[in-house]
């Protein structure tokens, strides 16, 4: 069912053609084989290939294999690989507008999370393409919620915990909780919580499932914070250096990947926080206390992001007002 849709439409673009691949393309991933971010690249890449004719074969690595998280973005703008996927808000430090998808409660729903996104694209892309890079698509996670080993009431509860970060909005949570953040990539974390570096996170049920992390937490509170997203990228040389159908190709291919992996991400979300509690954790809503906690942090989070954003930053926000 995944593939389908992304074969079928690349099939009618062209037919198929020698049979034998004549160019290759690596394409990092920083995420576990089974995830369905990884999933969705691997059918994009199928699509590809077909779509072209075997003309171009994308191989997926999966887990940080070929290059860590934090490597990917720079291997695709320095031509080390043609293709890569990335966390968006994890370059927020570069540029803040890279962070508008972790604002807490500005889009906590997958419908406010696509108006979100669809304001901000034009915004991405003009400051993707300053860079020498190409967007594709894009894929959201699943609502973040909080990991914890302890029952949590409210954010002091936090004090003092070392918390997991994989982002600047991460990392500036855990300091307006009172938490330690400590910067761990999704390929490192099993090992952070297993030795105690990281105690507590925030984070998809789908990362959760992934990580099978009820060996290491007991509670899991649906916050619900906001719906980060992954997205895929190509060097913008080798962009230029495909032919005008195979950019068709890829064009085609990642709308069906957006439109498929998004569905995935929304039935994935449920399904996934359901093995949590079946695998012995406690999974609830945050309390009345550490809601008003987590809203009241949210709305520093911001007015600080707006700060750091400038024009840009408050042009997104603009547009996705107008679409509400």
């Amino acid at each position: 069912m995944r593939m389908l849709g992304m074969v079928a439409a690349s099939a009618v673009l062209l037919a198929a053609g020698s049979g034998l691949a004549q160019e290759r393309w690596d394409m990092p991933m920083a995420y576990a084989e089974r995830n369905f971010h990884t999933q969705t690249g691997k059918a994009f890449a199928e699509c590809v290939r077909i779509g072209t004719g075997d003309e171009l074969e994308i191989v997926v690595h999966a887990g940080g294999s070929l290059f860590k998280g934090n490597e990917i973005k720079r291997a695709v703008q320095t031509g080390q690989v043609p293709i890569g996927e990335r966390l968006l808000s994890a370059h927020q430090n570069e540029n803040p507008v890279f962070g508008y998808d972790s604002i807490p409660f500005l889009a906590t729903s997958y419908e406010d999370s696509e108006k979100l996104w669809q304001a901000a694209r034009p915004v991405i892309e003009q400051v993707l393409e300053e860079q020498g890079l190409v967007l594709l698509y894009s894929v959201p996670w699943p609502p973040q919620g909080l990991y914890t080993k302890k029952p949590i009431e409210s954010a002091s509860d936090m004090e003092g915990v070392k918390f997991r970060a994989y982002n600047a909005a991460t990392a500036r949570l855990a300091e307006l909780m009172g938490a330690q953040p400590v910067q761990i990539e999704a390929a490192e974390l099993v090992q952070a919580l297993a030795t105690g570096v990281a105690e507590s996170f925030i984070s998809s049920g789908a990362t959760g499932y992934d990580r099978k992390v009820w060996e290491y937490m007991t509670h899991f509170y649906d916050v619900q914070a906001w719906l980060p997203r992954n997205y895929v990228f190509v060097n913008k040389q080798a962009w230029e250096s495909l032919s005008d159908q195979q950019r068709g190709v890829f064009r085609a291919c990642a709308y069906m990947a957006e439109l498929a992996g998004t569905k995935w991400s929304q039935v994935y979300a449920s399904w996934t926080v359901e093995q949590l509690a079946k695998n012995g954790m406690t999974v609830t809503p945050p309390g009345d206390r550490l809601r008003a906690d987590f809203e009241r942090i949210g709305e520093t989070m911001t007015k600080e992001w707006l700060e750091a954003a400038g024009e840009l930053g408050q042009r997104i926000i603009d547009a996705y007002r107008a679409m509400k």
